[in-house]
């Protein structure tokens, strides 16, 4: 086989390789959550809405009036519970909160699932690996949120000890990332 030819062979695989990186971040970019494609050309709330897991969470973003604080520029990480997080807090909890009059609590709560910034999987990764196994993350509820790895994947601690664990990671949104978690984490 001459230079010529080989040359020709590694340009070909090496076109192949980058369009085929293409072609995979093309696929991560349209992560399906609760049945929905969360598009990254969408804000937090656009995204959300379409989420069959995250009706709940939909529900209680409204009532606390988050709305537009999630549309707008951001970035924010959020630490999104599914409905079966929601349903697995003490029975009454969600109706309790969402109640009018409750409103400074139910902020609290999902204030306490949010991060100024946008925190992918890797910076967090590189936050607890620079922390020696944890990395503390403040919220803007002002509340901090303790963050490990167990070698399966990311785990979130709330401050009344309560443990969530990431179950999708980097679903990018225009303004931010969403991590979806399976429990809801509760400040003090």
């Amino acid at each position: 086989m001459s230079s010529v030819q080989v040359s020709s062979k590694l340009a070909s695989f090496s076109l192949a390789a980058v369009l085929s990186m293409g072609a995979v971040t093309a696929m991560a970019a349209d992560v399906m959550v609760g049945g929905a494609p969360m598009l990254p050309s969408k804000d937090i709330i656009d995204n959300a809405v379409n989420s069959k897991d995250h009706t709940t969470l939909v529900a209680a973003v409204k009532a606390a009036g988050l709305v537009e604080t999630l549309k707008g520029p951001g970035p924010f990480t959020v630490f999104a519970p599914t409905n079966t997080a929601f349903a697995a807090l003490p029975a009454g909890t969600v109706d309790t909160l969402l109640k009018p009059e409750n409103k400074a609590m139910l902020t609290k709560v999902l204030t306490y699932h949010v991060v100024a910034g946008k925190w992918d999987a890797a910076a967090i990764g590189k936050m607890i690996k620079d922390g020696n196994g944890m990395a503390s993350i403040k919220t803007v509820s002002g509340g901090s949120l303790t963050a490990k790895s167990n070698g399966m994947g990311v785990t979130l601690t709330d401050e009344k000890g309560g443990v969530a664990k990431v179950t999708i990671a980097d679903v990018y949104q225009s303004n931010g990332v969403i991590h979806v978690v399976d429990k809801v984490l509760l400040p003090n």
